[in-house]
């Protein structure tokens, strides 16, 4: 296994990082490992664990449509081309 060394880290990183280990049972290198693995080995084509439409569908039935509704009157003309 390849070794890495990290220079110039912050105290307080560093006691984040203790503190962290100390909260899992872990050594601080074991707790390093871990936060590398759950970072970088992200499987990023992993399904999402929720549906956008559910997503949606979890927000609270609050207000009206009059509520977002445009106010005539108060569209204008936007220039994007500068």
């Amino acid at each position: 296994m390849t070794e890495l060394i990290l220079r110039e880290v912050e105290p307080s990183i560093i006691a984040k990082l203790q503190e962290r280990a100390e909260r899992h049972d872990r050594s601080v290198d074991e707790e390093h490992r871990e936060i590398l693995r759950e970072t970088l080995l992200v499987d990023s084509e992993a399904a999402p664990t929720m549906t956008f439409e559910a997503y949606l569908r979890t927000m609270p039935a609050v207000g009206t449509d009059a509520d977002v509704s445009r106010i005539e009157g108060s569209i204008r003309d936007v220039d994007l081309a500068n």
